[in-house]
């Protein structure tokens, strides 16, 4: 079996995590919230996403600093388009809120969740 060239990548994204992923993926990992299996750098066609659940075909990207850049901005909206294209629904939050109110991000993802099993 071949081996994915993009996995020492997801690797070495996963190695180098910023505080609010970190943070969030306490709180999703081993089905944490609500059973769901998430995973963390999870490839969907040329992307990595931050977090994946398949089941739901979720994304969640938590944006820092760097996103808040006109370039990166456009960056990121012609990114999630893409990845919508493909049939996920993708939810953005800024780092600071996943540190300073992760109880309202965890709310916020239960009830996407909860439109997503209709």
């Amino acid at each position: 079996m071949a081996r994915d060239p993009k996995t020492p990548f997801a690797r070495a994204l996963r190695r180098a995590q910023t505080p609010a992923e970190a943070r969030l993926w306490q709180a999703l990992r081993n089905g944490r919230l609500d059973g769901l299996k998430f995973r963390r750098q999870h490839s969907i066609g040329p992307y990595f996403a931050d977090f994946a659940c398949d089941a739901l075909m979720l994304v969640i990207e938590l944006d820092g600093g760097v996103h808040d850049d006109d370039d990166r901005d456009l960056k990121d909206q012609y990114r999630q388009r893409d990845i919508e294209t493909l049939g996920w629904s993708v939810m953005r939050f800024p780092n600071a809120e996943v540190m300073a109110r992760l109880p309202d991000v965890l709310d916020a993802i239960r009830a996407q969740v909860e439109r997503a099993r209709g």
